[in-house]
């Protein structure tokens, strides 16, 4: 899985500074207790726009889908 989280660590560098921090902080301290179903996640996270992904991580964690929510929760406390 290591490699797997380094190709996730490298989409992780975005267009806009604030998601580049939030999701290096992140993946810094969960990256090691994260499981595939939560790794599938992030990386359909990282796959929508910077201003769509930064929208739903500064949203109210109610408003997402609910099999993303706890990953949400995660984001925001890092």
């Amino acid at each position: 899985m290591t490699k797997r989280i380094e190709r996730i660590r490298w989409r992780c560098r975005r267009g806009l500074l604030e998601l580049d921090l939030l999701l290096k902080r992140f993946l810094d301290k969960y990256d090691s207790q994260l499981n595939e179903q939560q790794i599938d996640q992030f990386e359909s996270l990282l796959s929508l726009s910077d201003q769509d992904l930064l929208a739903i991580i500064c949203s109210n964690p109610e408003t997402v889908d609910k099999s993303l929510k706890r990953l949400i929760q995660l984001i925001q406390r890092s």
